[in-house]
């Protein structure tokens, strides 16, 4: 059984090796310095990036399809290296990256910044730095008149709620595409990842009605309602903490909830009419998030008649807003194995945050995580990769050329 160790927080001995002098190649780091350029925070579009991909594969004769958004501002983009063989490796990565406002960056967070061994900018861990590495690798995918394909996807509005990577599988299936295999490059510093829990998000509205608050008895609070939803989804998680089957791989063993905001009244003597809250839940894999969810909304619909019998134009409603499958492979899968083989490590690990990855696995395409950099260095002012980090992927992707796809063996 090959090592498995938790990778949110990573493990000491993946963390304490020595420096490594490696540089990616130049080609590498000119695409990442154009991807960082383009400002694709989730709010944005994304469309000058994936316009800019899909004309650099159009020089080298590849054809790329496109699915949008709703608002047609922002695209997905799915290219085949190798138009005609059998379907092959699926390099998948998101296009969009996280807001910069408030943070303290000490050098502009849209251009590529090198200094002391790293690269800093938004998306350079998380995960521009990956997609970089993948395209500067094409004319060699091409060259190398592989046996199968290898497809690139570049998804939009992954860092929301993994909204584009539904578009994009369902325009695959629709076109009868089904690749044998995907590698997410999320950042896990290169080491293959066969786990991660599920994350979801839900709204609470809660509406009261305004009184004097010399008066409460003549209102009804909004703020107190939702305080007692909150106690009882704490509750819920400290069950969760004390009885659920723990698996210490993961930085956090059970699966967990958190209120995350929550705003409410308008005045310090009015009693107040309204409260909002979101939740975050992560939930381990075989948990279910249905179920959870009945409870939460059971709960809140006691509340929301408690309210309407003190007035009946209040009450409360839970709204769903995204979520994440739970992502599970088996450590010894093929893909898994292949990932190992590439990376050179015996190693795998599980984490907390979410990824595309349960959704392509969903879809019957066996998948793994590996790729350069750290998640503890995404999101956060002065984001960076190491060189050595994207050094190590660009690596990684001469020798998945190397070893013909071969990854079934």
């Amino acid at each position: 059984m090959a090592l498995i160790e938790s990778v949110s927080g990573f493990a000491p001995n993946l963390t304490a090796a020595a420096p490594n002098t490696a540089r990616p190649s130049a080609r590498t780091l000119d695409i990442l310095r154009t991807l960082v350029g383009f400002d694709t925070v989730s709010r944005n579009s994304n469309l000058g990036l994936i316009e800019w991909v899909r004309d650099e594969l159009k020089g080298l004769g590849v054809v790329s399809r496109l699915t949008w958004d709703a608002e047609r501002r922002k695209a997905n983009l799915f290219a085949t290296l190798g138009e005609g063989r059998a379907p092959g490796i699926v390099l998948s990565g998101h296009t969009d990256v996280v807001p910069v406002d408030g943070q303290d960056w000490h050098s502009d967070p849209f251009t590529l910044t090198e200094r002391d061994g790293k690269l800093f900018g938004r998306g350079t861990a998380d995960m521009k730095g990956y997609i970089a590495s993948a395209l500067a690798a094409a004319p060699a995918i091409l060259q190398a008149n592989l046996p199968s394909a290898v497809h690139f996807a570049f998804t939009y509005d992954e860092e929301t709620g993994c909204f584009g990577v539904h578009e994009l599988i369902k325009d695959l299936q629709e076109a009868g595409i089904q690749p044998a295999g995907c590698i997410v490059g999320e950042p896990t510093l290169m080491t293959p990842i066969v786990s991660h829990k599920g994350t979801w998000r839900l709204r609470c509205c809660f509406r009261g009605r305004e009184a004097h608050s010399a008066m409460p008895t003549h209102g009804v609070n909004a703020v107190e309602y939702a305080a007692q939803l909150v106690v009882f989804m704490r509750d819920v998680a400290g069950r969760f903490m004390r009885e659920e089957r723990r698996d210490d791989a993961f930085p956090v063993p059970f699966s967990t909830i958190q209120t995350t905001t929550i705003t409410g009244g308008t005045a310090q003597n009015i009693v107040p009419n309204q409260c909002e809250l979101t939740v975050d839940l992560r939930t381990m894999p075989g948990t279910s998030f249905d179920a959870l969810h009945a409870e939460i909304r059971a709960f809140a619909a006691q509340l929301d008649a408690q309210m309407k019998r003190e007035s009946p134009e209040t009450g409360c409603e839970v709204e769903f807003l995204a979520g994440v499958p739970a992502f599970v492979v088996e450590d010894t899968a093929p893909i898994v194995s292949y990932a190992r083989r590439l990376a050179r490590t015996q190693g795998a690990g599980k984490v907390t945050f979410g990824t595309e990855a349960g959704i392509f696995s969903q879809a019957g395409i066996p998948t793994v995580i590996i790729g350069p950099g750290s998640i503890d260095d995404a999101h956060r002012p002065d984001e960076f990769v190491s060189l050595d980090q994207l050094a190590a992927c660009d690596t990684f992707m001469q020798r998945l050329i190397e070893s013909k796809l071969d990854w079934r063996a």
